[in-house]
């Protein structure tokens, strides 16, 4: 039996879609907190949904290239036990911003050794999440390419994102046995509204794969 895939519901926007993920068997919900885009969730509504979270399913804060002042501030009006960095931080934001970062970045082939020995060594940073795409915009990457990568690689748990559907989260997964996959794009209707079928349809893909 492979170990069980953590699953993250991220551009939770409404209660209506945070409870629908939970129902169906998110284990962490992700909050968006960068402006002018489609999935931004005011701190303080997404405080709303955190503090209603039942006990062991998680809420994480995504922010991108803010200052440690800033992260600060967004992290006292809605307090995530993880938060994830998904821009260009320096090595020196990310530590003032941790414990309890997960750092973001996009594959690619030409980087990704060097990015995976980066940010092992900080020990702020809990996890990795590898997208396909600078964030948001659900492009998917070869998983192929990335697996001789991380054959071996231990140093942090390796998140997927980028592009996961429920038909093909279960390639990912067999292809890739991360620790975690990060889906938005891919279980909605519109962009920040969910599309509840969709969610229990990955989850199940998910579930699916993990036995196999």
């Amino acid at each position: 039996m492979n170990p069980r895939t953590r699953i993250k519901v991220c551009g939770i926007t409404n209660p209506d879609d945070a409870a629908a993920a939970i129902e169906f068997g998110a284990d962490a919900l992700g909050f968006i907190f960068v402006e002018d885009t489609p999935r931004f969730i005011d701190p303080e509504d997404a405080a709303d949904i955190l503090h209603a979270l039942p006990p062991f399913v998680s809420g994480v804060g995504v922010v991108r290239d803010l200052d440690v002042d800033a992260f600060c501030e967004i992290e006292q009006i809605c307090p995530c036990p993880v938060m994830q960095l998904h821009g260009k931080e320096s090595e020196k934001t990310v530590v003032a911003c941790g414990p309890g970062v997960v750092k973001a970045f996009k594959y690619d082939r030409a980087t990704i050794k060097s990015q995976l020995e980066r940010w092992a060594k900080v020990d702020e940073v809990d996890a990795l999440l590898i997208d396909g795409s600078d964030g948001g915009a659900g492009e998917a990457f070869d998983w192929s390419e990335l697996a001789a990568h991380l054959d071996g690689f231990d140093a942090k748990p390796v998140i997927i994102a980028g592009g996961l559907t429920p038909d093909n989260v279960g390639d990912a997964i067999r292809t890739l046995r991360p620790y975690a996959v990060d889906v938005s794009t891919g279980v909605e209707r519109e962009p920040g509204r969910k599309d509840h079928q969709k969610i229990a349809a990955f989850i199940e893909a998910v579930r699916i794969a993990d036995g196999s």
